[in-house]
Order: structure tokens, then sequence, then C-alpha cells
């Protein structure tokens, strides 16, 4: 019976071990930034690790065209460009973790 309390210990500080990395590659992702653009680079976001959208940047000649809907077009195609990087990036960093294991949950 030694051996399975023993297994079962092991396994214990190896999921406690993934935690911690989990854990440490969360507040990494919290400090990460991507961007993303559209049109050109008419228009560009910044986005956390954690797809969160920090920063719209609009260059002044988008918004002088007077076109609303170009620009609401353009901003909105930007955005799903940075939350798609920032979810790419995401995924990649937890893979690191778990090894390339689905674990539902942890992001």
């Amino acid at each position: 019976m030694s051996g399975t309390f023993g297994e079962m210990g092991n396994l214990l500080k190896q999921a406690q071990q993934m935690q911690r990395e989990l854990d440490r590659a969360r507040e990494e992702l919290v400090k990460m930034r991507v961007e993303g653009s559209a049109g050109g680079g008419v228009v560009r976001v910044e986005v956390s690790g954690e797809g969160m959208v920090l920063k719209v940047h609009v260059k002044p000649e988008l918004v002088a065209s007077g076109d609303a809907s170009l620009i609401e077009e353009t901003v909105l195609a930007a955005v799903r460009d940075g939350l798609t990087r920032a979810a790419t990036m995401r995924q990649e960093r937890m893979a690191k973790v778990t090894g390339g294991l689905n674990l539902p949950g942890i992001l």
C-alpha cells in the first residue's frame, strides 16, 4: 500500500507544480501586450494577453474622412485582430504549461 500512497503524493506534487506554473503564466499574460490593426494601420489597438482592449489609436486622416461607418468598421476589424492575436498568444503560453493538453477552465 505504501507504493500507492507514494504515487498519490507524487501526483499531488506534480499537480501543485502545474498550478504554480499556470498562476505564473496568467501573471505574465496580464503584462503581455499585442497589437491588432486594420486599414493598413490607420487603426491600431493594444490588447493585453488576457484579452482586454487597452488602447485604440485612430490616425487623423481616417477621422478627417468623416465616414462614420468606415471608421466603425475599421475599428471593429482592428479590435477583432487584436483579440485574435491575444487569444493565440494565450493558447500558446498555456500549451507550454500543460504540455498541449486541453484542460477546460484554465484560460
